[in-house]
């Protein structure tokens, strides 16, 4: 598990404390409030707005108040309901389609530095130092592996989600095709739940071990 465990030094220099910049530190939890914003709505809809539960419940509660609701218009109203929970979803789809490109920009025009990629390859000639220094680099490996998974992984949940529910008719897409894409994008829903486990228990072992206020370094800048 130590693996998985970001650490606070820089590979290339491991005397100094990692810096992270206000336009990642920004991205970062703008990102996570999207993420857990969308999961929100993926649990409302199959759970409180499943369509068989909610239809039968507005057809039990009519007739407790007098009232007459056929299951069919019952289940109408319910599709409604859920639908509406789906716009919701789509539009914060939206903002996390925007974060992305935001991500996509920052990597081509911030300082070599600050650079994903070149980080990367920093860590790959720095793991061949061995000692310390191959130690911190393997660290750095793993975890930018896992982060630039992640971002693919939310990249192609993005295009899909966003064909799905807003180009789904003008695409002219068959109801093979879309059913499909729709099952696509629901396992890229659980690999992202994966990633946020992993990174979760990776920052607490940091916490917990070489690397203590990680996590408040994510909200101040670190680098002291």
């Amino acid at each position: 598990m130590a693996i998985i465990e970001p650490v606070k030094q820089d590979p290339n220099q491991p005397s100094i404390t990692r810096k992270y910049p206000i336009h990642i530190r920004l991205w970062h939890w703008l990102n996570t409030l999207v993420i857990m914003g969308s999961l929100v709505t993926v649990l409302i809809n199959s759970t409180l707005m499943d369509n068989k539960a909610t239809g039968a419940i507005m057809t039990e509660q009519a007739l407790k108040a007098g009232q007459q609701l056929t299951p069919e218009l019952s289940k109408q109203i319910a599709h409604e309901l859920e639908d509406n929970v789906w716009n919701v979803h789509a539009y914060i789809g939206l903002v996390l389609v925007a974060l992305l490109l935001w991500r996509i920009i920052y990597e081509i025009i911030s300082p070599v530095s600050q650079s994903l990629f070149r980080k990367v390859s920093i860590a790959r000639i720095a793991l061949k130092s061995g000692g310390h220094e191959a130690y911190l680099a393997r660290h750095e490996l793993v975890v930018k592996a896992l982060y630039i998974g992640f971002y693919l992984v939310l990249m192609l949940m993005s295009v899909t989600g966003v064909l799905l529910l807003f180009f789904k008719h003008e695409l002219g897409l068959q109801k093979p095709l879309a059913h499909q894409m729709q099952e696509f994008h629901g396992f890229c829903m659980y690999l992202v739940l994966l990633f946020i486990g992993v990174h979760i228990v990776g920052v607490i072992l940091a916490e917990r071990k070489k690397s203590p206020g990680i996590v408040s370094d994510m909200i101040n800048g670190g680098g002291k």
